[in-house]
């Protein structure tokens, strides 16, 4: 929150330009980043979901490999992320009711060796993972809802250990 903390924004230059951070002094360490994501929808669109009758095909299974391949892609479409040589990401998938709505939760966990966080891969790995599940089933659920999508927990790094 504006105020709260008098801290800089790594980000930003001392004018307020955008840039680049320079990670190149940083020491190489295990970063581990978990993100969680809710979409909701109608219980004939999830059944639809779960017994595999989605005309578009195995919504999950595309869903999944949208998530990694969304991971190993986030430098191309966040200006200001470093590509990262991910070691690792894994997609779970688990369907549910919340408050008497139909929901799939999408947790995503990558790992990386590097100089800087791995955060924002699981982010955009979630996103885009979900909105493949929409993408699949719009045709049946125009009013499914994609949200909260947050951080979970990371580790690695200067920052240290952060658990919501």
């Amino acid at each position: 929150m504006a105020g709260e903390d008098d801290i800089s924004l790594s980000h930003s230059d001392d004018k307020g330009h955008s840039r680049m951070v320079d990670v190149g002094d940083k020491e190489v360490t295990d970063r581990r980043a978990t993100v969680e994501g809710y979409i909701r929808m109608k219980s004939t669109t999830l059944k639809l979901i779960v017994d595999g009758d989605v005309e578009k095909g195995d919504v999950l299974a595309v869903a999944r490999l949208a998530a990694v391949q969304a991971a190993k892609e986030t430098s191309r479409l966040i200006p200001l992320c470093h590509p990262l040589p991910l070691d690792n990401v894994q997609v779970e998938i688990e369907d549910g009711e919340e408050d008497g709505i139909s929901t799939i939760k999408m947790t995503v966990s990558a790992r990386v060796q590097a100089r800087t966080g791995v955060e924002m891969e699981a982010f955009m790995a979630v996103s885009i993972g979900l909105l493949t599940i929409y993408d699949m089933c719009k045709a049946v659920d125009r009013g499914m809802e994609i949200g909260p999508i947050r951080l979970v927990e990371k580790s690695g790094g200067r920052s240290g250990n952060w658990v919501r």
